[in-house]
């Protein structure tokens, strides 16, 4: 009985996570879709200042467990060393004048399963250019 209810929660823990892999992507503006680009081109590069630039001066890096880190010399000091494979995608997004979000998922390689997610907060800078305020994330494993 014990291993029959274990294969059960096994098979059902597998299939919740098979089902949230499957949301799907939504296409993006394409002043939207830079903001991600970029983020994916300056993460692979491990080019912590070409990260930092793309947050708004007073921007905020939320990464789990640790605190929050805020402004721009901080963020580039935060991905410092930080970087490889990313790549993102989007499960939904909106914009109101010159605030917006975008809610997504991330993996290693396009095509992959997602390992985690994200949520970008964005605010519109005077040059009318999206710049990220908040950026939070996490994997969709329990560590």
């Amino acid at each position: 009985m014990y291993n029959s209810a274990m294969t059960t929660f096994a098979l059902f823990k597998l299939c919740l996570t098979a089902q949230a892999s499957v949301l799907p992507s939504v296409d993006l503006p394409p002043a939207l879709q830079r903001v991600l680009t970029d983020y994916e081109l300056a993460w692979q590069k491990k080019d912590a200042k070409g990260l930092a630039t793309l947050f708004a001066e007073d921007g905020f890096v939320l990464a789990g467990d640790q605190p929050p880190t805020r402004g721009r010399a901080a963020i580039m000091t935060h991905y410092t060393g930080l970087g490889g494979d990313l790549a993102l995608r989007t499960l939904h997004y909106e914009v109101s004048n010159k605030i917006g979000f975008i809610i997504g998922g991330y993996s290693h390689k396009r095509g992959e399963p997602d390992t985690g997610k994200f949520t970008l907060t964005l605010r519109k800078n005077a040059a009318g250019r999206w710049m990220i305020v908040s950026d939070m994330d996490n994997g969709n494993q329990r560590r």
